[in-house]
């Protein structure tokens, strides 16, 4: 690292590339990169001193990326293989690295509390880097997600040891990582375009049980479906909403609050109130609370930093908050990450309409879960479905969004992205609108709110 001069990152805008790019920000380095949109994260970094363009050419990279005795090429796997810049990095012998690669070896000199699953890693790892960052034992953290506490979804400490790491499976990335403590929220088959078969997908996970560092602990959800494969002095503990190691109980809800207590092994913290009161954050908020007491911090840290954790942007972030109108919106993008957000919303709002937009992510996901995702979204009151949203991949014939359409039993309309805002216009009975999805539904947050407050 020392002899690097400049970091060209390929994919700059992804949420956990963008992190990187401003670690070495941080570092005095020339930060660039490439990516396919511009957003609003890329406008940041451009703000922060990243040089940043948005078509595909190797004629576009600045001169200062191409000395490449003293440059860093980092690219992300969603990176499409005839990307024409990747090529032009590969072919000149520049050093290229996965994303995940470059944060293994940044974080590997600390003690990295490596939060992963198949969903609820970006709220847990947020309320974990919260509650260390406000407690005597700070924290650096690199996040899936933009903390509202922060706007940001770097967080460096030069007096702590730990660092705070999502832990990503896509593509085997949490295999680079050298965790001291993990926790795993979840293990429900997913990126089956990587991983083939759900059997193959579990194998990745219990590889990283098996990396992390003797004298470490792994927290695991209760009754999940893994065999960890632990170092001897390794020790292991469970954790749920109600069952495990560490739990909740007592748990009081009503008025918009949600207050419970929380259960250790040696110990109970009575009184933790919820920063932002959806059920779903009770079981977060016991993985996030589990980490950061087996590393000190003490019960008065914990219920500070769980009563004022803000939430990452795009978890469950309440774009609207009116009597008349709510809109949140939500990341959601699996299944049972579907259901989970409903569930939350219905709950909180049980005797008003819930109207959910959904953008399916992924011709292969949407292949490989379509019964799936209709049975979720058959738990709205009404669904508007979109388009699918492509990302890195290459149509699938024979899929579209009306696989899961036809399949849902609840009210539905379906009509792409381009449609949306006239049709939530011409709609006079929405209460509460749900938005979920990990595609780039988010481009059109502020133009619905806008809508929805016209309407109020």
């Amino acid at each position: 690292m020392n002899n690097i001069n400049s970091v060209y990152f390929i994919g700059i805008g992804g949420i956990g590339m963008s992190n990187l790019a401003r670690y070495f920000l941080s570092k005095g380095k020339m930060v660039g990169g490439y990516d396919r949109t511009e957003t609003s994260l890329t406008k940041e970094l451009v703000k922060e001193g990243a040089n940043i363009h948005y078509i595909d050419s190797k004629d576009l990279i600045p001169i200062a990326f191409t000395d490449k005795a003293h440059t860093l090429v980092v690219y992300t796997p969603a990176i499409p293989s005839d990307s024409v810049e990747l090529n032009y990095f590969k072919q000149n012998g520049f050093d290229l690295h996965k994303r995940a690669e470059v944060l293994g070896l940044i974080t590997k000199q600390s003690k990295a509390l490596c939060c992963a699953g198949t969903h609820g890693k970006t709220t847990t790892s947020s309320m974990l880097a919260h509650i260390l960052r406000q407690s005597h034992l700070d924290c650096n953290a690199f996040l899936g997600g933009i903390l509202r506490n922060y706007d940001n979804n770097l967080l460096l400490s030069d007096k702590s040891e730990y660092t705070v790491v999502e832990a990503d499976e896509y593509d085997r990335s949490f295999h680079w990582l050298h965790p001291y403590m993990a926790l795993i929220t979840s293990v429900d088959p997913d990126h089956l375009d990587i991983y083939l078969t759900e059997q193959a997908y579990l194998e990745s996970f219990e590889k990283f049980t098996s990396l992390i560092q003797s004298g470490g602990a792994l927290v695991i959800k209760h009754n999940i479906k893994l065999q960890p494969r632990l170092k001897e002095d390794v020790r292991l503990y469970t954790y749920s909403e109600e069952k495990g190691d560490f739990h909740a109980q007592n748990i009081r809800i009503g008025n918009g609050e949600i207050y419970f207590d929380f259960v250790t092994p040696k110990e109970t913290i009575t009184n933790i109130k919820l920063g932002v009161p959806v059920k779903i954050n009770i079981e977060n908020s016991v993985g996030a609370m589990a980490l950061a007491w087996l590393n000190g911090a003490t019960p008065d840290e914990l219920r500070k930093g769980i009563s004022t954790f803000q939430g990452a942007k795009r978890r469950f972030e309440f774009i609207l908050k009116t009597d008349k109108i709510v809109m949140i919106d939500d990341y959601a993008h699996h299944p049972q990450e579907l259901a989970a957000s409903i569930t939350s919303v219905k709950a909180l709002y049980p005797d008003r309409k819930v109207t959910g937009v959904f953008q399916p992510h992924l011709y292969s996901r949407t292949k490989d879960f379509a019964p799936d995702f209709a049975r979720s979204l058959s738990l709205l009151d009404e669904l508007i479905l979109l388009d699918i949203y492509p990302a890195r991949e290459k149509p699938i014939e024979g899929v579209t969004s009306e696989i899961i359409f036809n399949k849902v039993t609840c009210p539905k309309t379906i009509c792409s992205k381009d449609q949306l805002l006239d049709l939530i216009t011409s709609k006079n009975d929405i209460e509460v609108l749900l938005t979920v999805g990990a595609g780039d539904i988010d481009q059109l947050l502020i133009p619905i709110k806008e809508i929805l407050e016209r309407k109020i």
